[in-house]
């Protein structure tokens, strides 16, 4: 027989599960909320009503016994805070059941001063860091010979180097994700109003970009910047020539087809970063999200204004964009001697 705690506890669970429905969250994020919920509640073996701040203090201190990263950290603690933000409104009725069936009310245990903040600062690896404008060279280079080896010997392989080699520099020029450049779609390639010569390569419309709140994913324009337009002619040799030797038909509209016809898959492309990464001989602690951080850090450095390239990158917080940019010495230093150069020309008109 299940015992009427089990039974509220259930209920909780389940309703809870039905309001993130209600709130077209993504079937993953609620089953990913609901196990730390779970897992909380076995932790400390009591009811909601019945759970403390300092139950989540001891949940906490037990994660980072097991070097869980601030990121897992803030995952937890915002499932618990969203809960108990549920079973705590007075728009449902948990308050009233568990008051009158045991004599007790939930409360919210996740408060600002026992829980992980929003992220403003670089939290990662210290081995992260974006690619230098030689490295990117070097990447691309090492790319773009591979399908010129593969062509010359012809060996199979050369069309599918010659898609993984602009997939690679489209990540970089356009500073998309993974999941936002796989998804793309001939359809998003698009025209920009100010640069007509460049044709449908002026703009790329990113449809799969990273939901918020685990919503629906969000969508933006991402325009080509000039400092970037070598990467037409690659873009249009692939789309309106190789493309369609890969024989995709009419019911495949992926901008990146593999030799079985289907879409190329973000794994795939990990991977594919990877070997060519190894072969042009930088360092493993570079990965394919590094050409994101690329883009931000290189914009920057071309003086593109912090807005435009939070709008580039779809960034929600002016913070996420500053944390992904590491400008080089060299920007540094030129910045500093246009600074100098200001001040020393306002000294000499004062004199």
């Amino acid at each position: 027989m299940v015992k009427p705690e089990q039974q509220v506890y259930g209920a909780m669970m389940s309703g809870w599960e039905n309001q993130q429905l209600s709130r077209g969250l993504r079937q993953q994020t609620i089953d990913s909320r609901t196990a730390i919920v779970s897992r909380f509640h076995e932790f400390i073996d009591k009811p909601p009503w019945k759970w403390t701040v300092a139950d989540v203090d001891e949940f906490t201190a037990d994660a980072a016994g097991r070097s869980l990263t601030l990121s897992t950290l803030r995952q937890n603690h915002g499932a618990i805070r969203t809960f108990c933000d549920y079973i705590t409104s007075p728009l449902y009725d948990w308050m009233e059941i568990c008051d009158h069936q045991f004599g007790e009310v939930p409360s919210q245990v996740c408060l600002p001063w026992n829980t992980v903040a929003h992220r403003f600062e670089f939290e990662g690896d210290g081995k992260r860091r974006p690619l230098s404008y030689e490295e990117v060279e070097r990447l691309f280079d090492t790319a773009d010979a591979r399908v010129d080896k593969l062509a010359l010997s012809g060996r199979k392989g050369a069309l599918g180097a010659l898609r993984d080699a602009q997939l690679l520099k489209t990540i970089y020029a356009f500073g998309l994700r993974r999941t936002e450049a796989v998804m793309l779609d001939t359809v998003d390639l698009h025209y920009s109003s100010k640069m007509r010569h460049w044709g449908r390569y002026g703009a790329l419309h990113v449809r799969w970009a990273k939901a918020a709140g685990g919503g629906a994913p969000r969508r933006r324009t991402v325009l080509l910047v000039p400092e970037f337009d070598w990467w037409v002619p690659g873009m249009r040799q692939w789309n309106e020539q190789a493309r369609a030797r890969f024989a995709p038909g009419g019911d495949l509209d992926a901008l990146w087809v593999t030799e079985r016809r289907t879409r190329v898959s973000a794994g795939y492309l990990d991977r594919r970063f990877a070997d060519l990464r190894d072969e042009a001989g930088l360092s493993k602690a570079l990965t394919l999200h590094s050409l994101r951080h690329s883009y931000v850090t290189h914009l920057l450095e071309f003086g593109y204004a912090d807005r435009f390239v939070q709008d580039q990158v779809g960034h929600m917080h002016a913070s996420t964009t500053s944390i992904y940019a590491s400008v080089s010495s060299d920007y540094k230093n030129r910045v500093l001697a246009e600074a100098l150069k200001t001040l020393t020309e306002g000294e000499a008109d004062d004199h």
